[in-house]
């Protein structure tokens, strides 16, 4: 399904005690989806269910953000990030992701399940400035290149700060 949604600054502001829930097949296919997700997707259930979780990502977060969390869901390990989204209407919602695969009895991957809460303030600044950098990077080295150029300003973002991503998030 190809979207044509143009991005407008009218944000959409968790509240506090609002999680956002969703699950997906292996292929991020969304099988389920909460009343919440609903609310701040701004489509309907039936939208959504059999779709491409990917029908909210905003165009401001860096493709390569969303390789390190595929890479890293798909290794069966949980992944935490402040992620941008976009609703239907065009309008965004900044949430705290924690993102896990769902496994069968003999441990393999069956899908994913996400919870998605209100972040702070303090860290959708901090973490908005390291994507538009990400974002940069990716957009001057061009389409082949974009993901590994968006990584390094990831990695250079970690080193300087002396922590691993996951410390990183959870510093913000």
């Amino acid at each position: 399904m190809k979207r044509a949604i143009v991005p407008t600054q009218a944000e959409r502001v968790m509240r506090d005690d609002d999680f956002i829930v969703s699950k997906t097949d292996p292929k991020g296919i969304i099988t389920y989806g909460n009343p919440i997700f609903v609310e701040f997707s701004g489509y309907t259930e039936d939208e959504l269910i059999g779709t491409q979780h990917n029908i909210i990502r905003h165009p401001d977060m860096p493709r390569s953000a969303f390789k390190l969390a595929w890479d890293t869901i798909a290794s069966g390990r949980e992944f935490f990030a402040y992620v941008k989204n976009m609703s239907k209407d065009g309008g965004f919602y900044w949430v705290f992701a924690h993102i896990s695969p769902d496994l069968d009895a003999d441990g393999r991957i069956i899908g994913y399940s996400s919870v998605r809460r209100c972040p702070k303030r303090s860290a959708i600044e901090a973490i908005a400035a390291v994507y538009a950098r990400m974002l940069a990077a990716e957009k001057a080295a061009g389409a082949r290149n974009a993901i590994a150029a968006g990584t390094q300003v990831l990695v250079e973002v970690m080193s300087r700060e002396g922590m691993s991503y996951e410390e990183l998030v959870f510093a913000v």
